[in-house]
């Protein structure tokens, strides 16, 4: 471990130092000062436009807080509407019968109820026929997208079962939303790691909250120092992204003022790509809540053991409560 940080102080200084003065240079080397007050400046106001951002992208119409249902479908014939005993129950003013999700194997389909479907239906922006439907899956594959003036149906492929995903432009989270809560920035949370690649990559097991775990490439581990901690975190590449990490973290803080159960993070890559040991930047003022945050109507990925810090990071989104 000593050899891996002073790699890294030779990366960023481009020197070496004896085995006596190693805790000390490690230290500083994983530090990040933004080295001028015109750099702190623009990270500032950098981190401030992404946070203005985020929050604009959890509550835009098709954004997180929209989730208004979750319902697995069954063998069968699956009926949808806001009438009484529907399968999947849609709120008013929703017509009583929207149509019949069937699903025989992998494969569903969309059928029309008695007297055809509602006229203002669409399936991916064309009038609603029946047929076989896309599937959305955890291979990044789009699915198909049912419309219904403010309600938007999808089916997603968990845990090897299939479900209905119900997005609602008028739900009360939405019209409820009164922001995100964040911490103070803090300069000192942003580190500059040690990357260190795997060769060749794992194939890390991501636990859900739906009880299956995820099979995610991990390209390597970042090492890095916190409050005189030597710490690693090792991130995942998520199906269809090339050029982003995803770390899924845990901390202290998710016991008091942060999610209990993660928090995400999303990097660019190293400075020399995965492939060779480099420098990646850890911004912990970028963290954010996952979907779960907002609605018991997502299917969050759980950290990894590995990535289950015994530290407060105080830094990036905190707990969400309205």
């Amino acid at each position: 471990m000593k050899n891996r940080l002073l790699s890294l102080s030779v990366l960023l200084f481009g020197i070496s130092t004896a085995t006596g003065g190693f805790h000390l240079l490690a230290a500083q080397s994983v530090r990040s000062p933004l080295g001028s007050a015109q750099a702190e400046t623009q990270w500032r106001q950098d981190l401030s436009a992404w946070r203005a951002q985020r929050e604009t992208e959890v509550s835009a119409p098709d954004g997180w807080l929209t989730l208004a249902g979750l319902d697995w479908l069954k063998p069968g014939i699956n009926s949808v509407g806001a009438a009484e005993g529907s399968q999947i129950k849609l709120p008013a003013p929703a017509p009583a019968h929207l149509g019949l999700f069937t699903l025989s194997g992998t494969v569903v389909q969309l059928l029309s109820p008695a007297g055809g479907f509602p006229a203002e239906l669409t399936i991916d922006g064309q009038p609603a026929r029946e047929g076989q439907i896309r599937i959305g899956g955890v291979d990044g594959a789009k699915p198909s997208t049912i419309v219904w003036h403010n309600l938007t149906l999808v089916v997603l492929e968990r845990a090897d079962r299939y479900v209905v995903r119900l997005k609602d432009v008028n739900s009360p989270t939405r019209a409820n939303f009164r922001g995100l809560h964040w911490f103070a920035p803090d300069p000192r949370l942003r580190v500059e790691a040690l990357w260190i690649p795997y060769t060749p990559p794992h194939l890390d097991k991501i636990p859900t909250v739906l009880g299956s775990t995820l099979d995610l490439p991990s390209p390597g581990v970042a090492e890095f120092t916190l409050d005189g901690k030597i710490l690693r975190l090792e991130p995942v590449i998520e199906p269809g992204e090339k050029d982003t990490l995803f770390f899924i973290l845990r901390d202290e803080t998710s016991k008091t003022t942060t999610y209990q159960a993660a928090r995400f993070l999303h990097t660019g890559l190293p400075n020399h790509g995965l492939e060779e040991e480099g420098v990646l930047i850890l911004d912990f003022n970028r963290l954010e809540n996952p979907p779960c945050a907002y609605t018991p109507y997502a299917t969050c990925p759980l950290p990894p053991e590995q990535n289950r810090l015994a530290i407060s990071i105080e830094a990036g989104e905190q707990r969400y409560e309205h």
